[in-house]
C-alpha cells in the first residue's frame, strides 16, 4: 500500500517532441510518492533523458520500434506482465491501438489513449494512415484522454465527446520558466548578439512538415524585405534541417537567421522573442504558443492550430491560404509600443498552470485505478 502506483506511459520515439515535453512537465511535478512513471520507449529513440528519470525514481525501458509490429508486440506484452502495471498510458495517437492490444492481451486493466494530434491531407502518407487507424482507437483502450477539445472531437467523435467520456489533460507548463523577464531577454540577446531595436522573428519546434518551415522562411523573407533590422531564431531540430537550411540559403537569410538546435534554455530563448510565428499544417494543441504568451511574445499563428492556443489578447489566427504576403502584413500589425508585461495569470486562468493541473492527473489516475 505505500508503494507509489507505477504507470507505463508508451512514448514511442523519444525525439525531443512537445508530447515528451508535455509527460515530461507532468513527471517532475507530480506526488512521485504516490505515482511513479516508467518511459516505454523505442530503441531508435534519440533525446530521452535518461539520467533526470532516474532520478525522479522512474525507469526507461527500451522496446522494438512499433514498425516490427509482430516483435513490438510480443516484447511489450512481456514487459507490461512482468512489471505488473495497472495503468498503461499510451501518448501515440492513433497508433496507440498497438500497444493497448498488448497491454489487453498482457491483462493490464486500465489502458488509456492519449491523442495529441490530428492531421492534414497534405502530410498524404501519414494522413492515410491516421484515418485508418482512426476507426479503432477506442477497440482497446478503456478510457481516453486528449490535449484540447479539437483533438479529443477529432479522435474519438463527437458523440464519446460529449458524453464527457474524453478526459482533457491540459497540455500545462511551470509559470515560472516562462513568464516574461526584462533581465533574461537582455542576457539572451547579449548571448545571441543581437543589439537593442532589432526585431526577433521566432519560432520553436521540430523540422518536420507540420510545422511548415519552408513556408515560415517565406514570411520571414518579407518581413526582413520591410524591416531589414530582424532576425529569425529556429528552436529545434528535425529530419528536415537539411532542407530548411538550404531555402534559408536559397533566399539570403544566412546573415540574419540562427538555427539554435535542442536547448535546455528554449524557456529563456522566448524572452528574446518579439514576434512568435507558427504556420502549422495541424496542431494537437500548439504548447510553444502557449509558453510564447506567457513570456509576452506576440503570436501568429494558422487556423489549423486550435483555438484553445489563445490565451492572451497577443494571439491572432490566420489561414494558410492567405498567403505569405498576408502573413507579413499580420504579423506587422501586430506590433505595438505596449511595455512588454508578464502573462503568467491569463496563461493560469485557462488552465495551464502546471501547480494546479497536476493535482487533476494525480486525481484522473487514483481514481480509475479504484474503477478497475
Amino acid at each position: 500500500m505505500d508503494k507509489p502506483i507505477r504507470i507505463a506511459q508508451i512514448i514511442g520515439k523519444w525525439v525531443g517532441g512537445g508530447v515528451e515535453a508535455v509527460i515530461m512537465n507532468y513527471y517532475r511535478q507530480i506526488d512521485r510518492s504516490k505515482i511513479q512513471f516508467d518511459f516505454l520507449c523505442d530503441e531508435d529513440s534519440t533525446d530521452i533523458p535518461y539520467e533526470e528519470i532516474k532520478k525522479l525514481g522512474g525507469k526507461v525501458i527500451l522496446i522494438p520500434p512499433y514498425q516490427k509490429i509482430f516483435k513490438y508486440q510480443k516484447v511489450l506484452k512481456q514487459v507490461l506482465k512482468k512489471g505488473n502495471y495497472k495503468i498503461v498510458h499510451s501518448h501515440i495517437n492513433t497508433l496507440s491501438v498497438f500497444p493497448l492490444l498488448a497491454a489487453k492481451r498482457a491483462g493490464v486493466p486500465v489502458r488509456i489513449a492519449h491523442n495529441h494530434a490530428t492531421t492534414n491531407k497534405k502530410e498524404l502518407k501519414k494522413h492515410i494512415m491516421k484515418t485508418l487507424l482512426k476507426p479503432f482507437s477506442k477497440v482497446f483502450a478503456t478510457n481516453y484522454m486528449c490535449c484540447s477539445e479539437h483533438a479529443g472531437r477529432w479522435l474519438f467523435g463527437d458523440k464519446t465527446y460529449d458524453k464527457g467520456l474524453v478526459y482533457l489533460l491540459n497540455n500545462a507548463i511551470d509559470l515560472s520558466k516562462f513568464k516574461y523577464n526584462e533581465k533574461i531577454r537582455k542576457k539572451v540577446r547579449n548571448e545571441l548578439n543581437i543589439e537593442e531595436g532589432v526585431l526577433v522573428v521566432g519560432h520553436v519546434g521540430r523540422f518536420v512538415e507540420t510545422k511548415n518551415h519552408t513556408f515560415l522562411l517565406d514570411i520571414f523573407k518579407e518581413i526582413h524585405d520591410n524591416l531589414p533590422n530582424s532576425v529569425l531564431l529556429l528552436g529545434g531540430h528535425g529530419p528536415l534541417m537539411n532542407e530548411v537550411e538550404q531555402k534559408i540559403s536559397r533566399l539570403n537569410l544566412k546573415g540574419c537567421t540562427q538555427l539554435l538546435g535542442q536547448r535546455d534554455d528554449i524557456n529563456e530563448i522566448y524572452q528574446a522573442i518579439d514576434l512568435f510565428i507558427m504556420p502549422s499544417l495541424y496542431e494537437g494543441l500548439g504548447m510553444a504558443l502557449i509558453e510564447a504568451e506567457c513570456a509576452g511574445a506576440k503570436c501568429l499563428t494558422s487556423t489549423m492550430v486550435p483555438k484553445a492556443t489563445k490565451v492572451t489578447e497577443n494571439l491572432k489566427f490566420l489561414s494558410l491560404e492567405a498567403g505569405s504576403t498576408a502573413w507579413k502584413n499580420e504579423a506587422l500589425k501586430l506590433l505595438d509600443n505596449k511595455p512588454r508585461r508578464d502573462w503568467s495569470k491569463e496563461v493560469s486562468y485557462h488552465g495551464y498552470d502546471i501547480a494546479l493541473e497536476v493535482k487533476k492527473l494525480e486525481e484522473y489516475y487514483e481514481r480509475v485505478i479504484d474503477h478497475e
